[in-house]
């Protein structure tokens, strides 16, 4: 004999009911994504300071992906260009000194490590603040500091280097003024090295060539073109010759108009 077998389920009020929605509803709820507005604030600004840096040159305009510096260099790279923006650079001037001088932004470089630079060449040379990111003006004291393919490596050196070819030339008679005007017309001259470079030459200059140091500190050039390559050949051509010219004329000309002047 079969039998019925009934089954007897619970019989939710509507109160009840009303709170197993409101559960469910709060559940589902809770199981969202929450967008943090943190995060996505954070990685807004990362992606505007990449452009930000692309359009100076500090990070190549079509660097890929996986070759992006990472936040923690992006806020190192940006530290650097407020530094030197409140040295006087725009932003019309980091393109050229980025290329000039990428060392100026790589990772290892802390702008404690320029900052006693500019205070040499501001204060020991006398060159102007704003100077510093001027591209194309003429050379003189205010020029020192300017990013040029000239000077931006004066940027990378260490100030005791820097004082040193300041110190050579008052040993050789140049005065205190003379020697920083004779820096801003060369200032490739903190790249030389004295006793491989500078005192060669000046030697050569006083004992071979007879000529004394007012010549120098009107020409300091001389110090920038090679002395076996171009000094010595062109002194001993015209002294055989008993030829006497300022050192500007003699060095100064390219090889075709100078040998064509004193065959």
């Amino acid at each position: 004999m079969l039998h019925s077998v009934s089954l007897s389920l619970p019989i939710l009020s509507s109160s009840h009911s009303g709170n197993l929605k409101r559960r469910s509803h709060s559940h589902t709820h809770t199981l969202t994504p929450n967008r943090n507005p943190l995060y996505l604030k954070f990685r807004t600004a990362y992606r505007e300071n990449l452009r930000y840096l692309k359009t100076l040159g500090v990070i190549h305009p079509e660097a890929k992906p996986n070759k992006l510096p990472l936040p923690d260099a992006v806020d190192h790279y940006l530290a650097t260009v407020n530094f030197l923006k409140s040295k006087g650079f725009s932003d019309a001037d980091f393109p050229r000194l980025a290329f000039l001088c990428p060392q100026l932004f790589s990772i290892h470089m802390d702008s404690t490590d320029i900052a006693p630079v500019f205070d040499f060449l501001a204060v020991d040379l006398a060159a102007s603040v704003r100077s510093i990111a001027r591209l194309d003006s003429p050379i003189g004291i205010e020029d020192l500091m300017a990013p040029t393919n000239l000077n931006a490596h004066l940027l990378n050196m260490r100030v005791e280097k820097l004082r040193g070819k300041i110190r050579f030339l008052h040993s050789i008679g140049f005065s205190h003024e003379e020697a920083a005007t004779a820096c801003a017309r060369l200032p490739a001259i903190f790249g030389y090295g004295i006793e491989t470079n500078l005192q060669p030459k000046f030697e050569y200059l006083v004992k071979d060539m007879n000529r004394n140091v007012k010549e120098l500190k009107d020409f300091p050039q001389y110090f920038g073109f090679s002395l076996e390559k171009r000094i010595m050949p062109r002194h001993l051509h015209l002294k055989q010759r008993k030829v006497d010219i300022p050192l500007n004329r003699m060095l100064m000309w390219g090889d075709q108009k100078f040998y064509a002047k004193w065959k």
